[in-house]
């Protein structure tokens, strides 16, 4: 790390021999300027910003002293060794309470100066690498909340609407924030799964994220890459309110859209199917605007799938097709919660639904129910309900089932094997899991064990027995531990009142708030802030 060294002394030999004697370059210190007054050396001061200074007292115009003055009143952080003929301890005293860091005098002893300014620059370096290293820790903790929060949006998990959002390290008021919304899928996905094993997948599902993360940077954009589930993800580009109104382009979005789809064509080796939605959206529209991009992509009937434009295709404007949807996620939810009587409900709905759509196009019913098969299977991957042996049987009758009457059979067979699995494993597990969803959709409400013990259909004792069998810990102590780890992420991502924040995640009385905060982290909310803040503009 090369550092950068401002000399000052009105004398002209003297700082001809402080630029030729000391092994600046060796040391790794550029001589950014020469300035033989206090006034020179401001002006280079604002225009190069050294790390250290070496200064005389006594100049014309601007002495030393008040050349320190007016430095520490420009908030420049450079450290200063005085060049002095004086040993006056008045002069030292003065020096020290303007942030003098250490003392060399005339006639200069150049082997005493080289070993001080050593010293210094390895300070000084430390220094900088210790604040780098904190910069980036809070950059990736801040980007990660960030991506969770923009995560559980997507997922329609979160209650919670942030008012402002940290973005390049300014505070930006989410109305001036819209987005493009992008969806990758792969390609031909049943036929993968059934020649590639987990960790194949896994690998596949690694490398196709961080290229994607990678393959937008030349075109200098601010966005983030979501891994939604197994072979889905969602990017999402940021654009401030003033891009969005001067008419973004298409054909920039189909771009940006070709370029991921070539980029990881060439590294993976693998084709995606990619969903764009035509216009920008707010952050409270992401939730929406995912679940019209699954239909775009999953529902179309178009031949070529490279690329769908969302809302171009006519029928999947058909109130059907939107009741076709409700009635596949409603049998994913029945399958989450493990509610037989749900998703016997749902594939009653989902049957009766194809049925009807099949009289305008048996080809479409075919393709719409080898969809439901694959997305069902993704889910049930997710909920780790399906074995490799379920697998097998559900690939080899699917390869069978030439009929949509054969398609929903095996649906069916999806069903009960779902069911039977979650139902095998143990009681607890199952209920914990259910609670654990509930509890994260609920953190802003109030939240009781009477309520959650409801939920579940078991007695109060008995929830609270398995609860911390289950997570080593009481149902107060990890609701609380939820909340204060989303208000942690609230009050460094957002500019949300404190009380607000309390109110997003369970706590209508501000005091109480920042007691139950400060008793988890040792800080009140606002001293947590601030702190924050202070380690993020140390420079």
């Amino acid at each position: 790390m090369r550092l950068k060294a401002l000399l000052v002394d009105d004398e002209v030999n003297i700082l001809k021999n402080l630029q030729r004697v000391v092994p600046w370059d060796q040391m790794e210190i550029d001589i950014i300027g020469l300035a033989k007054n206090g006034v020179g050396a401001l002006a280079l001061v604002e225009e190069f910003h050294p790390d250290i200074i070496l200064c005389d007292i006594r100049m014309p115009l601007m002495d030393g002293f008040q050349f320190l003055e007016q430095l520490r009143m420009m908030e420049e952080t450079a450290e200063v060794i005085m060049v002095t003929g004086y040993q006056d301890f008045e002069y030292a005293r003065s020096a020290i309470k303007l942030g003098v860091r250490d003392f060399i005098l005339k006639p200069i002893n150049y082997e005493e100066l080289e070993q001080t300014v050593g010293r210094l620059a390895h300070t000084i370096r430390e220094h900088k690498q210790g604040k780098l290293l904190n910069e980036q820790k809070l950059s990736k903790a801040m980007y990660m909340a960030y991506e969770k929060m923009l995560y559980d949006i997507l997922m329609n998990y979160s209650s919670v609407h942030s008012q402002y959002l940290l973005h390049d390290d300014e505070h930006m008021n989410v109305e001036q924030l819209r987005y493009t919304v992008l969806l990758a899928d792969f390609d031909d996905y049943s036929q993968k799964c059934r020649s590639t094993n987990e960790m194949e997948r896994k690998l596949w599902n690694f490398a196709t994220r961080n290229v994607l993360q990678e393959a937008l940077l030349p075109f200098c954009l601010q966005y983030v890459v979501l891994q939604m589930r197994e072979g889905e993800w969602c990017i999402l580009i940021e654009h401030a309110l003033s891009e969005v109104e001067s008419d973004l382009a298409a054909e920039d979005v189909r771009m940006w859209t070709e370029t991921l789809q070539e980029a990881v064509s060439s590294n993976v080796k693998i084709n995606l199917s990619m969903g764009i939605y035509p216009q920008q959206v707010s952050i409270q529209k992401l939730s929406e605007v995912y679940k019209e991009l699954q239909r775009a992509v999953h529902l179309t009937a178009e031949k070529d799938r490279s690329i769908i434009l969302c809302g171009d295709s006519e029928e999947l404007k058909d109130s059907n097709v939107d009741s076709l949807w409700e009635w596949i996620e409603m049998l994913v939810s029945g399958l989450k919660q493990c509610d037989r009587v749900k998703t016997e409900s749902a594939l009653q709905g989902l049957t009766l639904h194809l049925q009807a759509l099949s009289t305008q196009s048996l080809g479409r019913v075919e393709h719409i129910a080898h969809f439901v098969v694959l997305h069902l299977m993704r889910e049930m991957r997710e909920m780790e309900v399906l074995t490799t042996d379920d697998e097998l049987a559900i690939w080899s009758r699917m390869e069978q089932s030439l009929r949509v009457k054969d398609m929903l059979a095996v649906i069916r067979q999806q069903v009960d094997v779902s069911l039977h699995t979650a139902m095998n494993k143990k009681t607890s597990d199952v209920l914990m899991l259910s609670a654990k969803d509930y509890i994260h959709h609920h953190l802003s409400k109030d939240l009781g064990i009477d309520e959650l013990a409801d939920y579940l259909k078991i007695s109060s004792s008995y929830f609270s027995l398995l609860f911390k069998q289950h997570y080593n810990e009481t149902f107060l102590e990890y609701v609380t531990r939820q909340r204060m780890e989303l208000a942690k992420s609230l009050l460094l991502l957002t500019d949300k009142s404190v009380t607000e924040i309390g109110r997003s995640v369970g706590y209508w009385e501000r005091r109480y708030f920042s007691k139950v905060f400060q008793k988890y982290t040792g800080d009140i909310p606002s001293e947590f802030r601030e702190k924050q803040k202070n380690k993020s503009s140390m420079a």
